[in-house]
């Protein structure tokens, strides 16, 4: 009997004894990765489709995120280590794909282009290697752009302090008032709501990669099963006639914006205890924030 069965009478047991147990699936995950990570297998392929949506996969990552915090609250250097790494990974993502944002521009004045002038029906681009799509193929697909800026964008925003935020008592608040509420933000509501999105996310994503399709409710021992007859199916259905059949990618940014704000609410926990630590002295240290080199646009991004 593991340590789950033994200590899941009640909700404290639950929790120690899943902690205790995180440390020996690490290792194992560590030590035999071949036993999730050869897809080649398809035993390890539904092993990896289990475990990235499960109680233990989060268990893991919550006991790494707790030593990490102790680690760090006794070596601040440390700690600000991986706030500006955090950030870092968040602002590099950002602004290389707010480039996609010019790009879905141009795309869709060569569309309207060649539909107008040329009236022409399908549009070839590429370099050596050329992809050839019906116009609406290339039409639709524009929403992909969009949804990778708002995905892999949304964290960089939250960094450079872009979001819209109520400041009815945040606001009015003392600084270290005002570092509490940022911390509590960070566990309360960022760390929960990234989990949700991540655990359902991820199976999700996987119910239009795979055949048979899978669910969260599903234990290791039936997708084990499963594996006999498992086959890659990825999703290619278009809403449209020769429409963009490449859906599947929303499905990886949803995962990939979860894991983004969940990274993303530990570095502003950390920077939040620093700054209340350390004093008003030590707001916005290391922050890489964009420069407008416009006083006005400086002072309406302040506003906002």
């Amino acid at each position: 009997m593991g340590l789950v069965e033994a200590w899941g009478g009640s909700i404290p047991g639950w929790i120690a004894a899943n902690i205790l147990e995180s440390f020996g699936n690490f290792y194992q995950a560590v030590t035999h990765p071949g036993l999730w990570l050869d897809w080649s297998d398809k035993e390890a392929l539904m092993r990896f489709a289990y475990y990235g949506g499960s109680v233990e996969f989060f268990f893991v990552v919550f006991t790494a995120f707790l030593l990490l915090t102790v680690l760090c609250m006794f070596h601040h250097r440390l700690m600000w280590g991986v706030v500006r790494g955090l950030e870092g990974l968040a602002n590099g993502l950002g602004r290389f794909t707010a480039w996609f944002g010019l790009l879905m521009v141009l795309q869709q004045i060569l569309i309207i282009f060649m539909q107008r002038v040329f009236a022409a029906s399908q549009i070839t681009i590429g370099f050596g290697t050329a992809i050839t799509h019906d116009v609406s193929w290339w039409s639709e697909e524009l929403k992909l752009y969009n949804a990778m800026i708002v995905a892999l964008c949304a964290t960089y925003t939250f960094v450079q302090g872009g979001h819209v935020r109520v400041d009815l008592v945040y606001a009015i608040s003392r600084f270290r008032i005002r570092k509490i509420i940022d911390m509590a933000g960070s566990l309360l509501f960022m760390m929960p709501m990234a989990t949700l999105i991540w655990m359902y996310g991820w199976f999700f994503m996987w119910r239009h990669l795979i055949t048979p399709k899978i669910s969260a409710s599903d234990k290791l021992e039936m997708m084990l099963r499963k594996a006999t007859i498992v086959k890659w199916n990825v999703e290619t259905i278009s809403f449209s006639p020769n429409g963009f059949n490449a859906y599947f990618l929303f499905k990886v940014l949803l995962v990939a914006f979860a894991g983004l704000v969940f990274l993303q609410a530990i570095a502003f926990f950390y920077r939040s205890w620093l700054e209340m630590v350390e004093g008003e002295a030590s707001e916005d240290r290391y922050l890489d924030k964009d420069r407008l080199d416009d006083a006005d646009a400086e002072r309406a991004a302040e506003i906002h």
